[in-house]
């Protein structure tokens, strides 16, 4: 077998992803929608809730396979199908920051929840979390008398 030449492997030869710099934010246009991933359906697959109320299962295109990583809650650019009503490509990923320049902007409602960690938990969801708090307390002292 012939001896390895170079220094490391595949992954050193496709380079490090540092394209952290600002790029210019992209509207959408016709037969364009802006989504929030609902859930992730594996194989390059997602279900989207798109701005125009419809849920379309989108497929995440060749470019952006294992290079973008798309999560759940994440703001999305979907491309349209002419064919398919219910179907859509994801076009673009947008970065927490420019989700909320679109948000300002007026292109997302004010209902979406754009995912960033530096975001505090609504109140609704704080009591969801003491209700189930108490439940399991009162559990555990069900079980202990």
């Amino acid at each position: 077998m012939p001896k390895n030449k170079g220094k490391g492997g595949k992954n050193r030869r496709r380079g490090k992803n540092e394209n952290e710099e600002k790029r210019e934010l992209i509207f959408k246009e016709d037969g364009q929608e802006y989504a929030q991933v609902l859930r992730m359906l594996g194989n390059g697959r997602l279900e989207a809730q798109c701005i125009d109320g419809v849920k379309r299962l989108c497929h995440i295109r060749g470019k952006m396979r294992k290079k973008v990583w798309v999560n759940q809650g994440d703001i999305v650019l979907v491309g349209l199908r002419d064919y398919q009503d219910a179907k859509g490509d994801v076009i673009l990923k947008y970065m927490a920051d420019e989700a909320r320049s679109l948000k300002q902007y007026g292109e997302l409602p004010e209902n979406i929840r754009v995912n960033d960690t530096d975001a505090m938990m609504e109140g609704d969801e704080n009591e969801n979390a003491e209700c189930v708090a108490c439940l399991t307390l009162g559990m555990r002292n069900a079980a202990l008398e």
